[in-house]
């Protein structure tokens, strides 16, 4: 494509600490990006809620910033194409109002309520058997007993916030509510509905709302949204919203993406059984397949792809980059009766050096890294993290990498999961996200899987590349069997030998110490 042709997508995806936003070429490259930080409000009993108001103020105030820049002309700005965090749930009225703060995929306040539809006379692993089947054979998988999935957030008001619940007029995902603010149109994508756990999955080319499933939920089914094609055409943008940024009413709004797809969109990992690791807040190691399948016993199964016709391995483990944060702001840099010194701005710069100054194996100290519950491999709200060996003699730098190991010790227990789901080895991984930006913990990382690990160049842009790619194959710029090939390895690395005894040391004691631990956490947040 000439330069005279090119043509871009205004990308954004909206993670938890806010949106972040690209001008995307339709080639992928990037021309310039921007960020504004969001509010998180974690809640008592489980709760975690953003507003959505400066979810939509933000992304317009990151869509100003690059405009201003003047880097393209507004004419060659074809779509608009939003990723978000999923599992998320925006209760709007019909005028398109919401009339909450948005539940996000943190929030847990529904478990009791999926317990409730879930259960029977007969129980295994808390699932009605009857009804389990039925939810796996038609979705591939089944509401998560943590209670947050979407359709938890909606037992949730449901349940305890009644008059909310009867104003709503549809709920929506946070990318659907972003499309709701850009077009006017309420709606949802065969891939981001699929938390809410009323959709026949079986034919792939034809993803639609179940009546028996939706009667499971008891939800009514009128509160969902329409559903439209992955990766299509929603609408063109409103014409108050293009006035305001200054773009051409000609731009089209592409039904978009959650996260997890993105992820793996602007990886490049789209071939079948190619996978791609993702290191953020929380974290995800997923692949496409070429099939419909349940792995139960470790919350794996093949949901919808943003691609067209695909599948790939769904799965999240909740605290990754969660845990340097908890670093940072809880005992390094806390704001308290004994210290208010502000984190430096290169705080995880020097975390790295720390790291990279202790020995592999961290002396033999172990940290768990269960600090929000788990998800994958195992589905327990209820377990928590800590260190394990902590001992007089050991150092900061050793505490430091002892975090890094354990967030990467659990993505070794998800590998050999996703595996034993794909049945077959995966190498290499490739990895995207702010945890791929240290070279430190891309290394451990290699180390602790045994696999080669490839760095995306620019990974922290990972998922809004993947919005930008997807907005062009939708739009018909690229073939979406071509867009692995718009994507670049800035760097590999290869697993040490000489390190695989002391971590496949740390590695079994990590899963044993899972199953000493759990009841003991079970028992202690529950009490009241």
């Amino acid at each position: 494509m000439s330069k005279k042709t090119e043509k871009y997508i205004l990308a954004v995806d909206l993670g938890t600490s806010g949106p972040k936003s690209a001008l995307v070429s339709t080639r992928g490259e990037i021309v310039a990006d921007a960020f504004v930080e969001n509010d998180l409000f974690l809640l008592d009993g489980g709760g975690a809620e953003q507003d959505p108001e400066q979810w939509w103020q933000s992304v317009l105030e990151t869509f100003r910033i690059l405009l201003a820049k003047r880097l393209v002309p507004p004419e060659e700005i074809a779509a608009v194409c939003c990723s978000s965090q999923w599992s998320g749930t925006v209760a709007v009225d019909e005028n398109g109002r919401h009339l909450m703060n948005a539940l996000v995929w943190l929030d847990s306040r529904g478990s009791p309520y999926i317990d409730a539809i879930t259960g029977g006379p007969l129980k295994i692993q808390g699932y009605d058997p009857r009804k389990l089947l039925r939810w796996i054979r038609l979705t591939g998988g089944a509401p998560s007993r943590s209670g947050k999935d979407s359709i938890a957030h909606i037992l949730y008001i449901k349940n305890r916030l009644p008059d909310v619940y009867q104003r709503t007029y549809k709920f929506l995902e946070p990318k659907d509510y972003l499309n709701l603010r850009f077009t006017g149109i309420f709606a949802a994508s065969g891939d981001s509905i699929t938390l809410h756990w009323v959709t026949d999955n079986r034919n792939i080319e034809r993803i639609c709302y179940d009546d028996r499933l939706v009667k499971l939920s008891t939800i009514e089914g009128n509160k969902f949204p329409d559903l439209v094609q992955a990766a299509s055409i929603l609408g063109p943008i409103k014409k108050e919203v293009a006035d305001d940024l200054g773009l051409s009413p000609s731009v089209k709004v592409i039904s978009g993406m959650p996260d997890v797809q993105a992820a793996a969109v602007g990886s490049g990992a789209v071939a079948d059984f190619a996978a791609h690791l993702y290191i953020g807040t929380s974290s995800w190691l997923t692949c496409h397949v070429p099939f419909k399948k349940t792995l139960l016993s470790k919350n794996i199964a093949s949901l919808p792809s943003a691609i067209p016709g695909r599948y790939f391995v769904a799965n999240e483990q909740e605290s990754a980059g969660a845990c340097l944060k908890f670093l940072r702001d809880n005992l390094f840099f806390p704001q308290d009766a004994i210290s208010d010194t502000p984190a430096p701005h290169d705080f995880y710069q020097r975390l790295d050096l720390l790291a990279a100054g202790a020995p592999p194996g961290s002396g033999g100290l172990l940290f768990l890294p269960w600090l929000y519950g788990e998800r994958t491999p195992i589905d327990d709200p209820l377990i928590r993290g800590g260190f394990v060996n902590l001992s007089l003699e050991a150092t900061r730098a050793e505490i430091v990498r002892a975090v890094l190991e354990g967030v990467a010790l659990n993505s070794r227990w998800l590998l050999g999961a996703v595996e034993k789901f794909a049945g077959r080895r995966i190498d290499p991984i490739r990895m995207i996200g702010g945890g791929a930006a240290s070279d430190v913990w891309c290394r451990i990382h290699a180390d602790v899987l045994d696999r080669t690990v490839e760095k995306v160049k620019d990974p922290l842009l990972a998922n809004v590349r993947g919005a930008g790619l997807l907005g062009a194959a939708a739009m018909g710029y690229v073939p979406f069997s071509k867009i692995g090939d718009a994507v670049e390895i800035e760097r590999s690395y290869t697993p040490d030998p000489a390190h695989r005894q002391v971590y496949d040391i740390l590695f079994r004691e990590f899963t044993s110490s899972y199953k000493r631990t759990r009841k003991t956490c079970a028992r202690l947040n529950r009490v009241t």
